[in-house]
């Protein structure tokens, strides 16, 4: 791995950390989603301070260059960060479908109520007419 790649991979993973921690401290960033940032980070600082981890794992694998290893296992991690975070918003938009549908019954049943309660009062006023 190239000095300056390692440098690249050094200064990137102290910025994406710093950008993650500074958005948590906003509240723009749910601490159960950073951790998976800031474990991906982590792992971009160890690759890029350890090279000789890379290219034990670019052997072990059967590939030619360590920079090839660490883009493939980046793509990789994204790739399932990606499914799971369509598992997680398909189970969110059923949840608000499944919200949607319960309102509009509750509103449906309130109008109904409404128009009952309309007809009573109607039926009270004509008995309160009669009467006179």
């Amino acid at each position: 791995m190239s000095a300056v790649f390692q440098v690249l991979l050094i200064f990137g993973a102290i910025l994406m950390t710093y950008y993650i921690l500074r958005r948590i401290r906003q509240s723009k960033l749910q601490i159960e989603y950073a951790i998976f940032w800031i474990v991906f980070s982590g792992i971009l600082l160890v690759f890029s301070i350890f090279p000789f981890l890379v290219a034990m794992l670019t052997r072990l694998i059967g590939m030619e260059l360590p920079v090839n290893f660490i883009f493939l296992f980046f793509i990789l991690i994204l790739i399932l960060k990606a499914f799971f975070q369509t598992i997680e918003t398909s189970a969110l938009e059923n949840k608000l479908r499944n919200l949607t549908q319960r309102l509009a019954i509750e509103e449906k049943d309130r109008q109904e109520e409404i128009q009952e309660m309309k007809k009573k009062i109607e039926e009270l006023e004509k008995k309160l007419s009669e009467d006179k």
